[in-house]
């Protein structure tokens, strides 16, 4: 079966982000699998079928990509930090490069959301001893997560460099740049949040030192690789549970660090719209569009849009002005060929929510593209 392509979606423009060239406004978000199951935490040829299957997308963002063995806070995710991992990622990023695509690596820190079952029985590192109360997905499970050990001036430094390292790795390993995994519950919004940030050095207290983490480590990758090969995805969404609910300072913070991005000119910032009911919260106005409004006019750069968007809406927020690109998560998950169905109009396939975690084809690669459906 054969449909009518729209070129005239807003989703179908071409865009320059950085220094690459997109053919599409469809991003494909990082979304975690938990493939590397292997005892180098390293990308396989499986991860280079599903990765060139989705080349199509105008960008394609990696699921996120531990920058140090400290880092590692979910079971069966790669890394970047290894000779064998590069090795990995650079089969990864050769197969999406032949089938035309283009990706970049979001360098990911878990920080409290880890678990001693990862760190030899040691604690997670984090901002401050404080309990993030949420999950943490372990080999045997999904565990509560527990009191992180508060990171000293060292390890802040030591983890400063680690992701200097994972970018300069990245290039190596052929990626056309990085994002920082800024966003939702990890390091970084555990050292900007007030709920979860107690120090009293320079890393905590006033807003601007809450920040100071993130932008050494954000200099320190523009130095690594350059501003046109990074990006960040930051923001106040978070899902309004345990530690992370918002705060009166909770939008002034991400004003703060959201308006400071513009002294990088960065490939992009992904900004994720609510995550939750925002209604009795004091973000209420970044319900709905409000997210993508309000930081429009704070950000000067390229926004890439995230959560709960559909054709329609992408088409319209990017005709607004309001966002540059969408990236879509869960639509990628079941349909490998995503800008072909969203220009054409065809049907979406549904998610087969077993098999989204695991270690083996099944839910991964075996999704087929429309076409081949109908025939």
């Amino acid at each position: 079966m054969t449909m009518q392509s729209d070129s005239n979606q807003a989703l179908l423009w071409p865009i320059l982000m950085g220094e690459l060239e997109l053919p599409n406004r469809i991003v494909m978000a990082p979304l975690t699998r938990m493939r590397a199951a292997n005892p180098d935490l390293a990308p396989t040829r499986l991860h280079a079928e599903y990765y060139a299957q989705r080349a199509s997308a105008g960008l394609i963002i990696s699921e996120g990509v531990f920058v140090s063995p400290e880092a590692v806070g979910w079971a069966d995710v790669p890394g970047l930090w290894s000779d064998a991992q590069m090795r990995g990622w650079s089969v990864v990023t050769d197969a999406v490069h032949r089938a035309g695509g283009r990706i970049v690596a979001q360098l990911w820190h878990t920080g409290s959301l880890g678990h001693p079952d990862f760190q030899a029985g040691n604690a997670p590192l984090s901002a401050s001893a404080v309990n993030p109360e949420q999950q943490s997905v372990t080999a045997s499970g999904h565990k509560n997560t527990v009191v992180p050990r508060a990171m000293n001036r060292d390890e802040i430094r030591r983890t400063v460099a680690d992701f200097g390292r994972a970018a300069r790795n990245a290039i190596a390993a052929g990626f056309d740049g990085v994002q920082i995994q800024g966003g939702f519950h990890y390091l970084f919004n555990q050292f900007l949040s007030v709920r979860t940030n107690l120090r009293n050095d320079e890393y905590g207290g006033s807003t601007e030192n809450r920040a100071r983490f993130l932008f050494e480590v954000l200099e320190t990758v523009v130095e690594a690789v350059g501003a046109h090969r990074t990006g960040i995805k930051t923001g106040p969404a978070t899902s309004e549970t345990g530690a992370f609910v918002s705060t009166d300072e909770t939008l002034a913070t991400s004003e703060y660090v959201i308006g400071r991005l513009n002294d990088f000119a960065l490939s992009h910032l992904l900004l994720m719209g609510a995550m939750a009911d925002l209604s009795a919260t004091p973000l209420a106005d970044m319900a709905g569009d409000g997210m993508f409004r309000h930081f429009r006019d704070l950000y000067r750069g390229p926004i890439i849009g995230n959560v709960n968007i559909d054709s329609a809406r992408a088409n319209r927020l990017i005709e607004a002005g309001l966002v540059d690109m969408v990236a879509f998560g869960r639509p990628f998950i079941a349909n490998p060929d995503l800008p072909a169905r969203l220009a054409t109009g065809a049907p979406l396939a549904q998610v087969d929510w077993p098999s989204v975690y695991g270690s083996t084809a099944e839910g991964y690669t075996d999704y087929p593209v429309f076409e081949a459906q109908e025939a």
